[in-house]
């Protein structure tokens, strides 16, 4: 699967896009038939704690699943993300198997 990670206000660190493309590569034990995935890394200028912004994208075939999660850290929110698109992918999944 292919992982496009983008940063949008701010240089991301290799210790941070490892740990965004690790936790992306994880959804492919859920759907195997996952074609790639992009990723938003973004700051937002608030004076808001919550101002990190993941989102990511992924495409399968037949559409593509979205989920965008904000939080103090990038890491929860990437944990979030990838979270609320397992849910996703799974039931996908059992929609398309008919159960």
């Amino acid at each position: 699967m292919k992982i496009t990670i983008n940063t949008i206000k701010f240089d991301a660190d290799k210790k941070l896009i490892l740990f965004v493309q690790n936790k992306v590569k994880k959804l492919a034990k859920f759907y195997d038939d996952i074609l790639g995935s992009e990723v938003f890394l973004k700051l937002e200028n608030t004076q808001n704690i919550d101002n990190k912004i993941v989102e990511i994208k992924i495409e399968i075939p037949g559409g593509s699943l979205f989920s965008r999660k904000q939080s103090k850290t990038f890491e929860e929110s990437a944990d979030l993300a990838v979270d609320a698109l397992r849910l996703q992918l799974i039931k996908h999944k059992e929609k398309v198997r008919g159960l």
